[in-house]
């Protein structure tokens, strides 16, 4: 008997899919996922959705049905849960730079708790619209995770930026029995704020622009930060600034990439503007690390809590997910698009 799952519920991106795909691979539970992305310009799984079916039905000896470009329903029936060496790439049915960091999303939580150590190679973008950077997952998430006792390494082998892609990612995950709640509450003082401007096959003059306006406005505001240039291999041209924070009891990170026509202060600008809405506020994590972390606390052995600097669409459509598949209370203090409070149940 397949649980059915509203693919169109709440935003109405991959974040359904790829959170359905890997609870259902934990718990052995056969899922119907339907209107997949049905109100998106493009409906349907894109490749970077099919590689995330693809990739969970491998890990989990699924039957698969309507894992094809363009579909909007699928059955997936998983089987039994392995650890071993697994090698994705997002553009094997089309070229393509999908997000490697939105796989690894659906991949992680079902291969922490396999029975055995995993080594997963993923083909892709790896620095894309719409999706955390890869320096956000080493940087901000996998510490994170850490706290709960989640043991992953994650190494940068080629970046990818858009449209071209070809970014390579290695992650090494080892299994734990159970994972531990967190709170995350109070973030604690500033520590230290420092980042990268990077650029791929473009003038390095672009990341010293970059760098220089950043330091600029985050300075104009009374912090002191360093940030380092990169010039990086890849097969296609991009660039990047990214900040990461360190509080005394969190971590937080902000970035934003170039694109064509768009100068390299605007670049800095959206980053600092970032990192500086939530400097002001008064919340333990982002809300990138918010909407990511609900699976896994869904999953811990205990109740976790934490702030965040906004309730984000992303954020309510990850809760209703998991509500879905897993008997766990989520309680949501405050209003959407502002900062507010969540309590995780199992």
């Amino acid at each position: 008997m397949y649980l059915r799952i509203d693919g169109n519920y709440g935003e109405g991106g991959g974040q359904v899919l790829r959170t359905a795909l890997s609870l259902s691979s934990i718990l052995n539970k056969p899922i119907q996922i339907y209107n997949i992305r049905k109100g998106r310009k493009i409906p349907g799984l894109q490749p970077q959705h099919l590689t995330c079916v693809n990739a969970c039905q491998l890990i989990s000896s699924a039957t698969v049905s309507g894992a094809e470009l363009g579909s909007q329903q699928i059955e997936f029936a998983p089987d039994k849960l392995s650890g071993d060496s697994f090698e994705f790439d997002v553009s094997e049915k089309k070229g393509s730079a999908g997000s490697v960091s939105l796989i690894i999303q659906s991949l992680l939580p079902p291969l922490l708790l396999a029975p055995r150590s995993s080594s997963v190679t993923l083909h892709g973008g790896t620095h894309v619209p719409w999706s955390p950077p890869y320096h956000y997952l080493e940087g901000v998430f996998l510490p994170t995770i850490a706290r709960m006792g989640g043991r992953i390494k994650l190494s940068l082998k080629a970046w990818g930026w858009y449209p071209r892609g070809g970014g390579k990612l290695n992650a090494q995950i080892d299994p734990v029995k159970e994972l531990a709640p967190l709170t995350l509450t109070k973030r604690g003082d500033l520590k230290t704020l420092r980042g990268i401007s990077a650029v791929s096959n473009l003038p390095l003059s672009i990341a010293e622009r970059q760098r220089d306006r950043g330091l600029k406005i985050l300075k104009r505001s009374g912090i002191d930060t360093r940030i380092d240039l990169q010039e990086v291999p890849s097969p296609g041209k991009g660039t990047i600034l990214s900040l990461l924070a360190e509080f005394e009891h969190t971590l937080a990170g902000f970035s934003a990439l170039g694109a064509i026509r768009k100068r390299a202060e605007q670049v800095a600008e959206e980053a600092c503007q970032e990192f500086l809405e939530f400097y002001q506020s008064s919340a333990a994590i982002d809300h990138r690390l918010a909407d990511q972390l609900i699976p896994y606390l869904a999953l811990a052995r205990g109740e976790s809590t934490f702030t965040t600097s906004k309730i984000s669409p992303h954020l309510l459509t990850n809760i209703w997910v998991v509500q879905q598949l897993l008997p766990v209370k989520v309680m949501v203090e405050g209003e959407k698009g502002k900062e507010g409070k969540i309590t995780v149940i199992p």
